[in-house]
């Protein structure tokens, strides 16, 4: 019991170490690496074509910068499917409606100030590039093109299909995220280790005590038991 207590609080503290898929840099690494890194306090110089990094509170998000204080970027929303009014959903999204869009699994290519893009936060400009050395980045004019090209309602996927995918199809020619890919081999190391077996039995276990014996009850714990077993 207490190793499968170690385990989560092991599990949990790297998830809030990625704060569920942001890239964790120093800023001693970041000016190592020459990133420039500017708020919305300070002289911001940007080029059309520019791929913009801010950071969220549960992810970073992206975008491509279009000139003229503008930004194209890819965000959950739910009103291309319950209205053709291009006036409506070019208002601000709520929490409400993003949330909606993440369910529905419908997004937006929507083009916002700068400001509202940022939401006063840091700015990471062409940070990926350093990132994808593989992969030549696009003229910027060609990037800023392509992402004026996907502007409009567009199927979403928080691990598929994200904002990230996004900006590295514009900007790189294929749609790739790293925040998907450190979720997933996160996801991953769980799996493999066999103390995450243990754990679900211990919480089935609580589930049956707290519910009583049944098929609801006794079925879950052992089907999920057995597959990470036979995962791990």
């Amino acid at each position: 019991m207490l190793d499968s207590l170690t385990f989560l609080v092991e599990k949990l503290s790297l998830l809030s170490n990625f704060k569920l898929f942001e890239f964790k840099w120093t800023d001693r690494k970041r000016n190592e690496a020459g990133c420039k890194e500017r708020t919305m306090h300070a002289p911001l110089s940007l080029l059309r074509g520019d791929l913009l990094e801010v950071p969220r509170t549960l992810f970073t998000h992206f975008g491509i910068y279009l000139g003229d204080n503008k930004v194209a970027h890819l965000i959950p929303d739910i009103m291309p499917v319950l209205t053709n009014d291009k006036m409506i959903i070019k208002t601000v999204i709520t929490n409400k409606r993003l949330i909606m869009g993440c369910l529905y699994k419908c997004a937006t290519v929507r083009v916002d100030t700068l400001e509202d893009f940022v939401f006063d936060s840091n700015i990471l400009v062409n940070h990926m590039d350093r990132k994808c050395k593989a992969q030549q980045p696009f003229p910027n004019e060609e990037v800023a093109e392509r992402a004026e090209q996907l502007v409009g309602a567009i199927p979403y996927s928080l691990l598929w299909n994200n904002c990230e995918h996004f900006v590295t199809y514009c900007r790189y020619g294929s749609a790739k995220s790293q925040q998907t890919e450190m979720f997933c081999e996160c996801l991953k190391s769980i799996i493999q280790d066999q103390r995450s077996v243990f754990l679900s039995v211990l919480l089935g276990m609580i589930y049956i005590v707290c519910f009583g014996l049944a098929p609801s009850t006794t079925l879950p714990t052992i089907l999920i038991s057995f597959t990470l077993w036979m995962a791990g």
